[in-house]
């Protein structure tokens, strides 16, 4: 072989020596680098850099919500819910308030399913409570409403029966007002003029009167009832009023509201003020000529249009 084959062979081993060293250090250095830590710090760095589609799923949305099912169904009623799932007691007070707000339709009878309720209210505290609030409500505002004029003109109107006087005991026996009003059986019950004094009412009635109102009782009563209405108002100390209203004959026809809107409209003809109102139907305080200020006291047992 030449002398520079040779060095040329000897060059090419040199080479493939040093590569073998070189591969043989690299992996030791690998091997080394394999302990616990430093294969935890590089899951740690890989997932860090980019976490795999596992990981993905179970990343939990923040903020964390808890969303309770009784939550969600508060948000989302029932489309199929029943009414009838609603206690009968509670859905007698829904209707009781409607009453009382004037949101019902024309109605002539409390529902069978209410009559309970009703007897319930008007036999206990909450009805006297709330007559007494209407009263107090009714004298602060007849005392804020001094002086009164010079001309002895200014008025207020109380309606008669559930305002001045209570019918209760005829109507505990005619189910609270569940049995359509018979006109006949009631006016048996005025002609023994048994009616009892709202108490609340007939303290605001004296106090009105001591303040320098002129009192009106307007009432749907019959004109024939006038004898048996003055000696029944009388003997529960109602004394001394302006002038009391009853339906002439040819008021029989007319609707509360319009034939008290009338009465109402002939005391302003007469000079008349009318500041205040009271009475336990719309019917008694809506319409034309409307007092200054109208106090309904409540009565869930009949309405009269």
């Amino acid at each position: 072989m030449a002398r520079g084959g040779l060095a040329h062979l000897l060059a090419t081993l040199l080479l493939f020596v040093l590569l073998a060293t070189s591969l043989a250090v690299g992996a030791s250095e690998a091997e080394a680098d394999l302990t616990p830590a430093a294969l935890a710090q590089g899951v740690s760095e890989a997932a860090a850099a980019e976490p795999d589609a596992d990981a993905q799923q179970h990343l939990l949305p923040r903020p964390l919500v808890i969303e309770l099912p009784s939550a969600r169904a508060a948000e989302e009623p029932d489309p199929d819910a029943d009414v009838d799932d609603v206690p009968t007691d509670v859905r007698c007070a829904s209707w009781r308030l409607a009453a009382e707000a004037n949101n019902l339709a024309p109605w002539k009878a409390v529902p069978p399913e209410c009559a309970q309720h009703v007897r319930g209210y008007v036999t206990s505290a909450a009805y006297r409570s709330d007559l007494e609030l209407v009263a107090r409500e009714s004298a602060a505002y007849a005392r804020a409403a001094l002086p009164l004029g010079d001309d002895g003109r200014d008025a207020w109107v109380f309606d008669v029966d559930e305002t001045l006087l209570s019918n209760l005991p005829y109507y505990a026996e005619h189910g609270y007002g569940a049995e359509l009003f018979d006109h006949h059986k009631f006016d048996e019950w005025v002609e023994r003029g048994e009616a009892a004094a709202i108490p609340s009412s007939l303290k605001l009635y004296n106090e009105v009167r001591e303040l320098g109102f002129k009192t009106f009782l307007l009432t749907g009563r019959s004109e024939g009832h006038r004898g048996v209405t003055v000696e029944n108002l009388n003997k529960q100390g109602f004394h001394d009023w302006e002038k009391l209203i009853l339906r002439a004959a040819g008021d029989r026809k007319k609707t509360a509201t319009v034939y008290k809107s009338e009465k109402r409209k002939e005391m302003e003809e007469e000079g008349y003020r009318i500041l205040g109102n009271s009475g336990d139907q719309w019917s008694d305080l809506l319409g034309s000529s409307m007092s200054a200020r109208s106090f309904k006291l409540p009565n869930p047992m009949y309405y009269i249009p």
